[in-house]
């Protein structure tokens, strides 16, 4: 039962260190997953606070995964509209998921695209809309790379864990 319950954790911190780059899997939470299925081993020394912190910590970053980009839109600039477009965006793109690699690219740039359609419709010029959306992009990208850093880090310590 013991390898089962590590071969398992194995899995759930490969997918999610992949579902941290893919959209539509919660990278996150499945790498947190690998470390509650990992507590119930003897091969890792893994505390109910050490649980606690992480979960806290995967499911802060799983919602900051969703806000970033409109925080980001509006740092860039963006108006109401520009980030009422880029979550209009956000939802087109999580609807688009299940159709293949064009949902993937999807949900890169339909955020983009809907911060960019509100900014012009808005009135604002082609320079700055495309400055917020902008925003939108770099908001995806820090999104992503925080749950691939938390994801990344949570591998390297089961690992470890598991090989010492």
């Amino acid at each position: 039962m013991e390898t089962f319950l590590i071969i398992l954790a194995i899995i759930f911190a490969l997918i999610g260190l992949a579902g941290s780059i893919i959209p539509g899997l919660p990278g996150p939470p499945l790498s947190w997953a690998a470390a509650l299925v990992l507590s119930f081993t003897s091969v890792a020394d893994i505390s109910p606070m050490f649980l606690f912190v992480t979960g806290a910590i995967a499911a802060v970053i799983t919602v900051l995964d969703y806000v970033v980009p409109s925080l980001s839109t509006k740092r860039f600039g963006g108006s109401k509209a520009g980030i009422w477009g880029c979550n209009i965006g956000l939802v087109i793109s999580i609807v688009g998921l299940p159709f293949g690699p064009q949902g993937l690219l999807g949900v890169i740039l339909w955020p983009f695209i809907g911060a960019l359609v509100g900014e012009l419709i808005s009135g604002k010029e082609s320079r700055e809309a495309l400055r917020a959306a902008w925003g939108a992009f770099v908001g995806f990208l820090t999104g992503t790379g925080l749950k691939f850093v938390y994801s990344l880090i949570l591998a390297i310590l089961l690992i470890r864990d598991i090989i010492v």
